[in-house]
């Protein structure tokens, strides 16, 4: 079964026959060829074939410890530009001296970091940075893609939408604000029904490749080729279940809110990021989303295409961890961010639950989970902030895992 679960795509089988073929397929006199489930389809892409083939690979390791950190050089990217002072987030180093069990075994924080795939990770303890590392030739002006992570961030633009005023109620329909939507599947589905991943639409996150449903040609289409733009899939989508019945995670759910929040606001997501939180937040260095598209065409990627670095990254966290305040100053409102990570929905996965686009992890954790180890975890209890950002391989289920047991161990540990 190749599920969406915290975000992560499980390719499998398929994934490694195509790696196969992009590599080693060449046409007459050494000519790049495309994998043949990218062959075909409803209308030509523009996109290079060579460029396509980078992106087919992405996932895959060892190029996706280099390819998280580049996405600028694979993508038409849409700025979130920083402004001002970035908020300065103190410094109170100490060597990571803590262990974890994981396997039967105890492993050291530098083990745990090795073993689970680490571009670059920060800790944050009380507002202070105790640890801060950057691997594989990374540093701290690299932005790294945060997969489905972008959802949280998505999330927090909806609560200050909300309390503008631009969104009146979660309660109500989503199709109020985009009536496209009114023929298919979400018709009817709340805007909190949406932000809970409980739409009940006919989009299961499955990557069969080798047998492509939605959410697989959704991929292929929209950011591999760019032939179409990735949230039009809920203009026709069929409906699954009643809106509220049924917990399914779909990065489709939050393509929708991306939307919403480009139609309410009237203007791109970037633009409404950058002034409703990427500013304010004092972020050090700007932002960026991947497009689905060219420049005049494409949209931003809401469901999982937002790219920044190590420390701003960290910033959300401390925020989210302040209450919704940043440096002094308010994003969103306290009650916003308890209701969005207070879990509504308890998923078939140990020790995990869901809000409003962010996981639950424990009695007081919560964390901005994406795809392949991209975490900013919170746990107000030990005020501790941890954002590993990771290239876990396609099939990461155990590295993630030993990763939930890393956090955990953070989270109590107190340095000296």
């Amino acid at each position: 079964m190749t599920r969406f679960r915290t975000g992560r795509i499980r390719t499998g089988l398929a994934s490694l026959c195509a790696l196969a073929a992009a590599v080693s397929g060449t046409a007459a006199f050494g000519q790049p060829v495309l994998p043949e489930v990218l062959q075909g389809g409803a209308a030509a892409s523009e996109v290079p074939v060579t460029v396509q083939n980078l992106r087919w690979l992405m996932l895959d390791q060892p190029f996706s410890s280099l390819a998280f950190r580049s996405m600028d050089r694979l993508f038409t990217t849409r700025t979130v530009p920083h402004a001002g002072q970035p908020w300065v987030l103190p410094q109170a180093s100490h060597a990571l001296d803590f262990s974890y069990d994981f396997g039967g075994r105890t492993w050291s924080a530098q083990e745990g970091i090795e073993r689970t795939y680490t571009n670059a990770i920060m800790v944050l303890k009380d507002g202070r940075v105790v640890y801060e590392a950057y691997r594989n030739n990374s540093t701290p002006a690299d932005r790294f893609m945060g997969w489905s992570a972008t959802k949280s961030l998505v999330s927090i633009m909806v609560g200050v939408a909300a309390e503008q005023g631009l969104i009146a109620s979660l309660d109500d329909p989503v199709d109020r604000y985009l009536p496209e939507l009114a023929e298919g599947g979400y018709r009817g589905v709340t805007v909190r029904q949406v932000l809970q991943m409980r739409s009940g639409v006919a989009y299961e996150e499955r990557y069969d490749f080798a047998n492509p449903g939605a959410a697989a040609s959704n991929h292929i289409g929209a950011l591999v080729q760019n032939r179409v733009r990735f949230v039009d899939a809920a203009r026709t989508i069929e409906r699954k279940a009643e809106p509220g019945a049924l917990f399914e995670y779909k990065t489709l759910d939050t393509a929708v809110l991306g939307l919403l929040l480009e139609r309410v606001s009237g203007m791109p997501l970037a633009a409404y990021m950058a002034r409703n939180l990427w500013e304010p937040l004092g972020a050090e260095a700007d932002g960026f989303f991947i497009m689905d598209g060219a420049p005049g065409v494409g949209r931003e990627f809401s469901g999982a295409g937002y790219n920044a670095t190590l420390r701003d990254f960290a910033r959300v966290g401390q925020m989210m961890l302040d209450g919704g305040v940043a440096n002094g100053r308010r994003i969103v409102s306290a009650d916003w961010v308890a209701q969005s990570t207070r879990p509504t929905e308890r998923v078939p996965e140990p020790g995990l639950g869901y809000g409003m686009q962010w996981w639950t992890m424990g009695d007081t954790a919560y964390s901005a989970i994406g795809l392949q180890g991209q975490y900013i975890f919170v746990d107000p209890a030990t005020r501790t902030v941890v954002v590993k950002l990771s290239y876990f391989p396609p099939l990461g289920d155990e590295a993630d895992n030993e990763t939930q047991a890393f956090l955990r161990a953070a989270s109590a540990w107190q340095p000296r």
